[in-house]
């Protein structure tokens, strides 16, 4: 087998075993709540494969984790979720789809333009990028397409606290945290597959 084919046999099988994983901690996030919807526990290996193999590998598992967000709103598994898909479906699959294959796109792109310059700074940015563009995506649409939704959801407080600290506050929080804190695992992986 010629070189570039084993690379790219490779590159496929790295790919999807990311999104294996992604899907596995989609399905463990949903047990994880705090308020209406579950934490995002896969930004994580989202951010790994967008590094390793580039942005366009990032939107590849972050729409593997749209997809399977999709399905819990389908289902009724993600209450919240389920709200939105009663209200308005096709809304609903696009903006799952767009908000997780944005945050892998974003995470792959800021790592390739300042693991450039410092690898730690380019894993910790796109650590950062990625739960930004995941919530900031899901909030603007709250705000622009569901805004009916958010006022009841909001039970007369003002709909920017509202979604910034009781939507996505602790949430987004989280998210961020746990990206930071592992950003510098996410760095030794790197390493150790580029050496590989």
């Amino acid at each position: 087998m010629e070189r570039n084919a084993v690379s790219k046999v490779s590159r496929m099988a790295g790919i999807a075993i990311f999104m294996s994983i992604v899907v596995v901690l989609t399905i463990v996030a949903t047990f994880v709540k705090i308020g209406s919807f579950p934490i995002t526990l896969t930004l994580v290996p989202i951010v790994v494969g967008a590094a390793l193999y580039g942005p366009r590998a990032g939107a590849i598992l972050g729409a593997t984790f749209g997809v399977v967000v999709l399905i819990f709103c389908i289902s009724g598994a993600d209450p919240g979720g389920a709200v939105l898909w009663t209200l308005n479906p096709a809304l609903t699959a696009v903006l799952c789809l767009l908000k997780g294959a944005l945050a892998g796109l974003a995470a792959g792109g800021v790592y390739a333009v300042f693991s450039k310059k410092n690898r730690y700074l380019g894993v910790a940015l796109a650590a950062v990028v990625s739960p930004v563009v995941n919530t900031g995506v899901f909030l603007a649409a709250m705000v622009v397409f569901f805004r009916g939704t958010l006022t009841a959801w909001a039970d007369g407080a003002s709909l920017v606290y509202f979604a910034f600290v009781g939507l996505a506050g602790v949430n987004f929080l989280i998210e961020l945290g746990i990206n930071i804190v592992l950003s510098p695992a996410v760095t030794r992986i790197l390493k150790a597959a580029k050496r590989a």
